[in-house]
């Protein structure tokens, strides 16, 4: 199972993680996009009762639980539902958003189909979608370069049976505490964000200390033949204080702390203000 995504409907968050091969989308993010309730996880339950004594279906049969990155950046099970679920449940939710969701649902799922065929459209994609958002170039290179480290060392990790999604997130923590002196979640507070990915809020420096974190700790784990997760965490925290320390020497020198609180909409302000 790869590691989940977020995907955008009318400016809604909508998360989804490859299972079996193909898109699954969660649920509750799905009520939340076509009824803007308050209280989605509370619209979802009440929902399936009344299917049930209504057309006594069990919507609950076509879901599953996997997990996805809650809002407090941990991995927790949700239910989740593929594309022919999404259909069904979608059915049962009185929205004139329905119709235009259906056709962003099969589309993303199309794009998956493209994506296996050729892995190269998911990166091309990735650019634009950052492109839109008025990320600057620079920032889109060095994030896409993130990605592309951040693969090859989830990758390592898989050939040297790490574990899953779980194991994968404690080992991120390790390096973020390394290189930064924060896990991800500490950090996510510290630039006051929720839900949203940290990375995408990083400035320059920060993106390329997290890619020297995780590049040294992937180049380590050859180096060294780790196996299994207590060595691997092991691995990450020096490839973490490679990075860390490179970050100290840096501020050492440079006056300045390479941590901030600034964020996207700032970093997005900066741009406007150089173009204009």
């Amino acid at each position: 199972m790869e590691t989940g995504k977020i995907a955008i409907f009318k400016g809604k968050k909508v998360r989804k993680v490859i299972f079996q091969n193909e898109w699954w989308f969660s649920v509750v993010d799905v009520v939340e996009a076509l009824t803007d309730s308050n209280k989605p996880r509370v619209y979802w339950n009440t929902m399936k009762t009344r299917v049930k004594s209504s057309d006594g279906i069990e919507l609950s049969t076509i879901c599953r639980q996997l997990k996805l990155i809650a809002p407090d950046g941990k991995m927790r099970e949700t239910d989740c539902a593929n594309t022919e679920g999404i259909f069904r449940i979608v059915q049962s939710i009185p929205s004139p958003k329905a119709e235009p969701f259906k056709r962003w649902l099969a589309r993303v799922g199309y794009e998956r189909v493209q994506e296996i065929e050729d892995p190269e459209l998911a990166t091309k994609r990735t650019r634009a979608l950052y492109k839109a958002k008025d990320y600057p170039d620079s920032w889109i290179e060095k994030r896409m370069r993130g990605i592309e480290v951040r693969e090859t060392l989830t990758d390592e990790w898989k050939k040297r049976n790490v574990g899953g999604d779980l194991e994968y997130a404690i080992l991120t923590a390790e390096i973020s505490r390394a290189t930064f002196g924060m896990s991800p979640s500490a950090y996510k507070k510290f630039k006051g964000l929720k839900r949203e990915n940290l990375r995408d809020h990083m400035n320059d420096l920060e993106l390329i200390f997290s890619m020297l974190g995780e590049a040294s700790t992937t180049e380590i784990a050859k180096k060294q033949n780790t196996q299994g997760f207590v060595e691997n965490k092991i691995t990450a925290q020096k490839g973490g204080a490679v990075a860390g320390n490179a970050r100290k020497e840096l501020e050492y020198e440079s006056g300045e702390k390479v941590s901030t609180k600034k964020n996207f909409k700032f970093l997005k302000n900066q741009t406007r203000k150089i173009d204009s």
